[in-house]
């Protein structure tokens, strides 16, 4: 029996491998100490990957913005263009603002975190609301 690759899988199983792929190689990167050529990239890779599925998944990421990268020798080494944090932070914002019920979602992250999250998310609220002088909640942000 054939088993496709992650790479040659189809449909939302094959979206998903891909995710997962990119995934795996942001971490990767957001781990390196510079940027990563190709073959660097595939060396912190779980698994048997093939080298051109990790230049797929650079070149995927490099057109949505999510890489930046440099001539290296006949290549190219990449770097996130964004660190770790901003880009989950974007990636919570982004699932946030496609929820039909803003406030259902945020009641129920609240209510998920642990005590230790929801305590910093407080301080983080409580300096936010000071800087803004008054108290005052900006709406356009």
């Amino acid at each position: 029996m054939h088993h496709p690759r992650e790479d040659e899988a189809g449909g939302a199983s094959g979206r998903r491998a891909r995710g997962e792929l990119e995934s795996n190689v942001l971490a990767a990167l957001w781990s390196a100490d510079g940027p990563l050529t190709a073959r660097q990239v595939l060396e912190r890779l779980p698994g048997d990957l093939a080298y051109t599925t990790v230049l797929t998944i650079l070149s995927r990421l490099y057109d949505k913005g999510m890489l930046v990268r440099h001539r290296e020798g006949r290549g190219y080494a990449y770097e996130p263009a964004r660190d770790e944090a901003s880009h989950t932070a974007q990636r919570m914002k982004s699932l946030l603002e496609g929820g039909s019920d803003r406030e259902a979602v945020l009641t129920r992250f609240v209510s998920e975190l642990s005590q230790r999250d929801e305590r910093l998310l407080h301080q983080l609220l409580s300096g936010h609301e000071s800087r803004d002088g008054a108290g005052n909640w900006d709406e356009k942000g």
